[in-house]
């Protein structure tokens, strides 16, 4: 007689709801499924998206230094400002997109901490203190 079979739905739901905000952003299948890996390989990353699809907010970690994913999203905040040349967050904003974006920047981000602060400069990201 051979074991039963154990099977966690919590990563299909979490998979199904990365398909669904990448299709809403206007993500393709390459960017989505680079972002999956990036949510499998790093379990504080998956967890806090985990976090977002259930309460449709970022929580306070991971932290990559003194940047969170909150400050991730307002760099992408400021970045659509600027590539819309509105200087404002508008109405028409793809805000899943940022928060996609956001998740990307923090992976990308923990690999690379000096290349973000270099990118990042000055800026002081919202959990910072002065």
């Amino acid at each position: 007689m051979s074991a039963p079979i154990l099977f966690d739905q919590s990563r299909l739901k979490a998979y199904d709801g990365l398909m669904r905000l990448c299709e809403f952003a206007g993500k393709t299948g390459e960017w989505q499924q680079a972002l999956w890996s990036e949510l499998l390989t790093n379990q504080k990353l998956y967890d806090a998206f985990v976090y977002y699809l259930e309460n449709h907010g970022l929580p306070d970690e991971p932290k990559c230094g003194a940047y969170s994913l909150t400050d991730c999203y307002v760099w992408q905040t400021r970045q659509d400002n600027l590539r819309m040349d509105t200087g404002k967050n508008t109405a028409s904003c793809n805000k899943e997109d940022m928060v996609l974006r956001s998740f990307m920047m923090m992976a990308d981000m923990q690999r690379n901490p000096e290349s973000y602060a270099k990118r990042l400069g000055d800026w002081k990201g919202m959990d910072q203190t002065m």
